[in-house]
């Protein structure tokens, strides 16, 4: 969700080749990195479908996040083991956001007093990578809904309103379009539930080890909050992230600490202080690009500490918690998109899609904006494990 950063530069693969030659084995075109990104999207996928399971009345968040991350850290350990040495966890840290609460929450250890009760809304966000090869998903749940139990209101507004900007996002990413037709749709469909996108969020293409490369979508366009038309291209990757609030669709920063952080990679200064440097020296060591949270760097006091002259210093990049106003319903969704020669593919959010048959709103889309996201095939339950496990072992040998 967080403004674009200058890309990273990857590291040389094969000194052999030329510069054109090694970026073209990190597209959509090689097979095996459509086969990272499968494997990351099944990782992200069971992480949240496990989230969901603890996500229960009496609950800690901060034992829920943990769980997230603990989750995505075993399940990694299911590919390429024979490459030890291959680089594959978090992408992004699980963050359980409650009620007003958009997006960003990750609660340290000793902040275990926000628990969960029935009737919480909640949603949850993780990323997964293998090999730097980066898959996102986000959720909306409600804490304690019975099978029989129907949403409406409008926090049904909101939820279908993401469900529906999502697939039509995805119907018009595809070669040839641009980002601008995307942002006119959904402006349309938040029109059409009476709801406001939220102000700030962005749908960023992914790279290898990047999270939020330039080429973005923005939800809400205005006069303080512009992004540059461009036009999609084949082989690209996105995060299609939407989110919609019942209120003006302006979240802001309080008063919660915030944990979740990425580094600068364009920024340096010598530090001062031992624990600052400690910090620093962490993060450069294990989390040289992608967003972390502060729980993964060990000692969270000194963690704590150690932060405020980075910050100061603009060497990490914040990804503060965001809220609206208490009486405001919020959705969010995100799901990574493939842009595969054949179709733009989904390749997460398949384990736990919401419950349309539970969503009662009284709002509808018109014909033309019916049609279009119509036009996004079902998905298939079935998987292509064997194609995956061939690519595996190709990797491995």
């Amino acid at each position: 969700m967080a403004d674009s950063d200058k890309e990273p530069e990857l590291e040389e693969e094969d000194q052999s080749g030329s510069e054109s030659e090694e970026e073209e084995e990190q597209d959509l075109s090689n097979d095996t990195v459509v086969t990272k990104y499968g494997m990351a999207a099944e990782v992200v996928d069971v992480a949240l479908a496990g989230i969901i399971t603890q996500c229960l009345d009496g609950k800690s968040v901060v034992d829920v996040c943990k769980f997230g991350d603990l989750v995505v850290d075993q399940s990694c350990g299911n590919y390429f083991k024979a490459q030890k040495d291959m680089d594959k966890g978090l992408a992004f840290p699980t963050c359980v956001s409650v009620n007003n609460c958009l997006c960003h929450f990750s609660p340290l250890s000793e902040e275990d007093s926000v628990v969960l009760k029935d009737g919480d809304k909640v949603s949850i966000d993780v990323g997964v990578h293998i090999d730097g090869f980066i898959a996102v998903g986000a959720h909306t749940l409600i804490v304690g809904a019975k099978a029989e139990d129907k949403i409406e209101g409008k926090q049904a507004d909101v939820m279908m309103a993401a469900h529906n900007a999502g697939m039509a996002a995805l119907a018009l990413m595809k070669p040839g379009n641009t980002n601008t037709q995307v942002t006119e749709v959904i402006q349309k469909i938040a029109a059409a539930y009476e709801v406001n996108a939220c102000q700030g969020v962005l749908m960023h293409q992914m790279k290898r080890y990047v999270i939020d490369g330039n080429k973005v979508v923005i939800l809400r366009e205005e006069v303080e909050h512009k992004v540059e038309e461009y036009t999609f291209e084949a082989n690209e990757v996105y995060a299609i992230d939407v989110a919609f609030s019942s209120g003006e669709g302006k979240p802001r920063e309080s008063e919660t600490r915030t944990t979740v952080f990425k580094r600068a990679v364009d920024k340096s200064y010598r530090l001062k202080m031992k624990a600052s440097r400690f910090v620093f020296n962490e993060v450069n060591n294990r989390f040289p690009t992608l967003p972390f949270t502060l729980r993964a760097l060990g000692d969270e006091k000194q963690s704590r500490m150690g932060v405020v002259e980075c910050l100061k210093h603009e060497l990490l990049h914040p990804y503060p918690a965001l809220y609206e106003k208490e009486e405001d319903s919020l959705c969010h969704l995100k799901f990574t998109a493939l842009m595969l020669p054949s179709a733009t593919k989904k390749i997460t959010l398949k384990s736990c899609p919401l419950a349309l048959d539970k969503i009662v709103s009284e709002k509808k889309l018109d014909d033309e904006l019916t049609a279009l996201i119509a036009t996004v095939p079902a998905e298939k339950k079935k998987k292509a494990k064997k194609k995956k496990k061939k690519a595996a072992k190709k990797e491995e040998a």
